[in-house]
């Protein structure tokens, strides 16, 4: 659970600013992202290795383009 405490002279603003910067860091929207929808371990897998190989391209195409300059 992430919270802040309001500081001496601070804004209302500045809290949430604050509050917003915690939250990014610790992770939390992303994995209510993730969790949103139920993913059997099969689709999953599926979409991991779909982004693996499109990692390894990417890297590929990097790799290509520098040994042509």
């Amino acid at each position: 659970m992430t919270s802040v405490i309001l500081r001496p002279n601070e804004s209302q603003e500045q809290l949430l600013k604050r509050f917003r910067k915690k939250v990014a860091k610790s992770g939390i929207l992303s994995t209510v992202r993730r969790k949103r929808w139920f993913v059997s371990k099969s689709e999953l897998r599926r979409i991991q290795r779909k982004k693996a190989i499109r990692r390894l391209k990417r890297r590929q195409r990097k790799i290509d383009a520098r040994q042509r300059d």
